[in-house]
């Protein structure tokens, strides 16, 4: 992308673009993916060399261990791009399925058909992994996309989308991924106004940054506001299941969106599960309220603020509730409508629960840390909408389409 060029004039290219991706059909969609696979696959020294700028600039910047662990691109990690992208060329294409045909008395056939969104615009922080997923995603479903990353990743979003932009000039289409390379806030404002050309605006970061595209877009956004995920123990449980899944959502990647912040304990079992539950995480801070406390002698106190902080740490806050119901009642309080769980061998307690919880994904007896795209079998995800509309969870291929009408007729006239 020419550093020349305005904000405006790369969405106007962007329109231009998406047309055309929009227009090819779905195996040379498919090869256009897999040569990107292969051109980030060629260039991966060179995307390490950029990662490890940012990560010594991150460094020097005190940025924090979560922050580091989103930021790397390792070997491990542009395999498993790699692998990603693989995986959603073997997907369905999301385009031109009918999703309803019905036959008027008059005649009409009226079939409704899934269309690509057109241009999509996606503003993200420290992850240089969305350059990618977004990327693919988008022309997968016969998108053109804008890329806006952050500061601390902005030497390897720019290897990652150079790689990206070979791949798509040797099939003989531009402009169709765009990354804007500048920093500045005020490119960002700029962008949020360009509603003739953005059909779609999907921020990813923490919550200040998905305020200020909220509060600023005059493009529709799709939000995902932050990950306050819970996990509530019920009185009826496997303990060996329910310390193995807790140990698992809270440790295994601390710094994500659907790690636990919030763990219930059914009041029956709240003293003998609190101290297993003290020697399962040794390595987490605990902080409980009142009843906690008194049996985990190393827990600080919670205040009303912790029920409902994203710590994205090795920080996990403790509440001893009576039942599925105040548990319930907690969680659509404090919770932030992304991933709860219950722990239970009680099937009407387990159905309450996933009934009653308004969050976009609720589990029963498993890890909170699968409300994940490549988990879910989407091969990748553009991220996960904490909204209701018009997509709600995991955002893969079919989340970035919408659909028109397409009505055939033999020259009928409305009297």
């Amino acid at each position: 992308m020419d550093m020349n060029i305005t904000i405006e004039q790369i969405a106007e290219r962007a329109l231009r673009s998406s047309r055309k991706i929009a227009a090819l059909t779905a195996e040379q969609r498919n090869k256009l993916l897999l040569d990107i696979s292969k051109s980030i696959n060629n260039d991966r020294e060179k995307i390490k060399k950029a990662n490890e700028l940012d990560i010594k600039n991150a460094v020097l910047k005190n940025l924090s261990s979560a922050m580091l662990d989103r930021l790397k691109i390792d070997d491990l990690r542009i395999n498993s791009l790699c692998e990603g992208i693989e995986k959603v060329v073997k997907l369905d294409c999301p385009t031109g399925r009918i999703l309803s045909s019905i036959e008027r008395p008059n005649g009409l056939i009226i079939n409704k058909v899934t269309v690509p969104i057109g241009v999509i615009t996606i503003i993200y922080e420290s992850r240089p992994n969305v350059t990618v997923d977004s990327a693919v995603l988008c022309l997968k479903s016969g998108n053109a996309v804008i890329l806006r990353g952050g500061s601390e990743s902005i030497n390897t979003n720019i290897a990652l989308s150079e790689s990206i932009e070979n791949a798509c000039n040797v099939n003989n289409i531009s402009d169709v991924v765009q990354l804007i390379k500048t920093t500045s806030h005020e490119a960002v404002s700029k962008l949020l106004k360009l509603n003739n050309y953005i059909d779609l605006v999907i921020p990813r970061g923490g919550e200040s940054l998905i305020r200020k595209v909220t509060e600023e877009s005059t493009i529709p956004v799709i939000k995902h506001y932050k990950g306050v995920c819970s996990i509530y123990v019920d009185c009826e449980t496997d303990f060996e299941l329910a310390l193995k899944i807790i140990k698992n959502s809270k440790c295994q990647r601390p710094g994500v969106c659907n790690a636990l912040e919030n763990l219930l304990i059914n009041r029956k079992i709240a003293k003998e599960f609190s101290m297993l539950v003290d020697k399962a995480i040794p390595e987490v801070e605990l902080r409980g309220d009142n009843e906690f406390c008194r049996y985990v002698g190393r827990a600080e106190a919670a205040s009303e603020d912790d029920w409902s902080t994203e710590y994205l740490e090795l920080i996990l806050s403790v509440k001893i509730v009576d039942g599925v119901k105040e548990a319930v009642e907690f969680i659509n309080k404090y919770g932030s409508r992304h991933s709860d769980s219950i722990i239970t061998n009680n099937k009407d307690n387990a159905d309450y629960f996933m009934r009653e919880v308004d969050s976009s994904t609720v589990y029963h007896n498993a890890s909170t840390r699968f409300t994940d795209g490549f988990e879910f079998g989407m091969g990748a995800e553009i991220g996960i909408s904490t909204d209701k509309l018009h997509a709600r969870g995991p955002m893969g291929l079919n989340e970035l389409t919408t659909y028109k009408y397409l009505v055939y007729g033999t020259g009928q006239i409305r009297n």
